[in-house]
């Protein structure tokens, strides 16, 4: 998903370097064409939302006369019982001015996505027939890797550095505080499962990405 979104940036101005990126996503499609997702049954009825971002990934990467080459990357991976239903790897549509602000404002782009999923696993619960899913109450939890983030969304400590945050990206808080839909966990970046949705990876820390994400 994230090599995909990078060579997609220059579909109407490709370059040799980018035909050889997509020849490089295509061996890779073509060595992996009999993987798949491992899907283990779980005993708890989790709902997550791993979301991370990258701050300024292609300083120094791209022409500094670009703008974009100092855009952020949002990146985030929705599991249900455990395997992966949604990602998604996409440049953000603003300049970030920090790594809290790219965190912050990432995590609020993902639960946009992921606080009306939560809803529907509700309504599926309860208006499906099976008896061994009465009583069954959704775990959804989202997991953030960066310290400032986790702290202004779960203690909301607005500052005049960052009150822009209440309009631009703090929408969430009454979901998360009032409504309880959701709790926010502090995760080690080792276990970030989005991390390899925000910048290319070295071998070694991506099959282990892989493997915590798609089993194998």
């Amino acid at each position: 998903a994230f090599a995909v979104s990078q060579v997609c940036r220059f579909g109407s101005d490709p370059k040799q370097s980018h035909a050889t990126a997509v020849k490089t996503i295509l061996r890779y499609l073509k060595g992996t064409e009999n993987r798949g997702t491992r899907v283990k049954a779980q005993d708890l009825f989790n709902f997550d939302l791993y979301v991370d971002a990258d701050f300024c990934g292609l300083f120094k990467r791209e022409d500094d006369r670009d703008p974009n080459s100092v855009r952020s990357r949002t990146g985030y991976v929705i599991s249900l019982c455990g395997w992966p239903i949604l990602w998604k790897s996409q440049l953000q549509g603003h300049l970030s001015q920090s790594t809290l602000e790219a965190e912050y404002s990432a995590l609020s782009q993902a639960l946009r996505t992921f606080l009306p999923l939560r809803l529907l696993v509700d309504e599926m619960i309860y208006n499906t027939e099976c008896r061994s899913l009465e009583g069954v109450r959704v775990h959804a939890a989202v997991f953030e890797d960066n310290q400032g983030a986790y702290y202004l969304a779960t203690n909301q400590r607005i500052t005049n550095r960052t009150k822009y945050f209440l309009a631009k990206w703090h929408w969430f808080w009454d979901a998360y505080t009032n409504k309880k839909l959701f709790s926010i966990e502090k995760c080690p970046t080792d276990k970030q499962q989005a991390d390899y949705m925000t910048k290319a990876l070295t071998r070694e820390l991506f099959q282990n990405n892989r493997k915590a994400v798609q089993g194998w």
